[in-house]
């Protein structure tokens, strides 16, 4: 959905993660990164409640049930990405090509990020791509933090900010 604010277009980043009650480390560096970026690409975190594992429980249970909930958030009309050991692998530079296109779009994006058992097949049959940060295994509260660094780092190279140094 786009929004209008003095008549220009914002384009809103929903990142949407499973988990609650951060260390104060990850909540810390994560608004750090978010207070970074411009009103027309804000970064919006929505914190999904974990499903309560049990021992001799089952992680498609637990998917499942953390699935429905991501799916549930998912603001109206946002375009939808989930973060996946499985996805494509983007440099910087083709990350920040990736976020021009999302603001010359308009529409929300929402990032989908799941719980230690992973995202659920219906998430990732919802979304519209899949991204993978490596093909190293982040602990998830640490994803928040690499991801809002991330999109900060591909907005200052849109912008010619010296804040990226790729060179």
């Amino acid at each position: 959905m786009t929004h209008l604010v003095g008549g220009a277009a914002l384009m809103r980043i929903h990142l949407i993660g499973v988990g609650r009650r951060m260390p104060a480390w990850v909540n810390e560096g994560f608004d750090d990164y978010a207070r970074r970026l411009p009103p027309e690409c804000a970064l919006h975190l929505h914190e999904i409640e974990p499903a309560r594992r049990v021992k001799g429980g089952r992680p498609e249970r637990y998917r499942a049930e953390e699935g429905a909930r991501i799916l549930k958030a998912l603001p109206k009309g946002a375009a939808v990405l989930a973060l996946d050991v499985g996805g494509r692998v983007w440099s910087t530079e083709t990350l920040a090509a990736e976020l021009g296109e999302w603001l010359r779009d308009g529409r929300d994006r929402a990032l989908l990020v799941g719980g230690p058992d992973g995202l659920d097949g219906d998430c990732l049959a919802r979304a519209e791509q899949r991204w993978s940060l490596s093909r190293l295994t982040f602990p998830h509260p640490l994803v928040r933090v690499i991801l809002a660094e991330q999109l900060y780092r591909a907005w200052s190279l849109l912008q010619g900010h010296p804040y990226h140094r790729g060179d």
